[in-house]
């Protein structure tokens, strides 16, 4: 098979092009991608715990303890035993999250524009759609 008809390949190639134009966006701020994808989880629920930002992002708790362990040394969470759980961990933000989420959502946006420029406002929605149904697809 050719390689511009591989699924895997192109969907690998597509990615590292948006990582790499995002990485380069985001790093002003000091931030990853992946930060970012913990960020919003956070913006959007206020309060998780590891094992259900694991489940938003679709990770394992190996790879969101790393994000966690980065992300509370650059001051952007707060991790705190539940008092009435000692066994579960809350990640909440800090004040320094909070305060960059204007420019992190606009460097967002403006990525999101960049990439679909060329498309039509169908082509957009048909592409969203596609994609979300391949993130979602459980392949056995």
């Amino acid at each position: 098979m050719e390689l511009d008809k591989c699924i895997n390949f192109l969907l690998s190639t597509a990615q590292h092009n948006v990582f790499q134009y995002l990485s380069g966006r985001l790093a002003s701020h000091g931030i990853t991608p992946g930060q970012y994808g913990v960020l919003n989880c956070l913006w959007t629920h206020r309060e998780l715990t590891p094992k259900q930002i694991g489940e938003l992002l679709h990770l394992e708790a190996s790879s969101v303890s790393g994000l966690l362990d980065r992300m509370q040394k650059n001051d952007l969470i707060e991790r705190t035993v539940d008092p009435e759980n000692r066994r579960v961990v809350r990640v909440s933000l800090t004040q320094k999250a909070l305060d960059i989420q204007p420019s992190i959502e606009q460097i967002i946006d403006e990525m999101n524009a960049h990439v679909l420029e060329t498309f039509s406002p169908a082509e957009r929605e048909t592409l969203l759609c596609t994609l979300s149904v391949i993130s979602n697809r459980v392949l056995n």
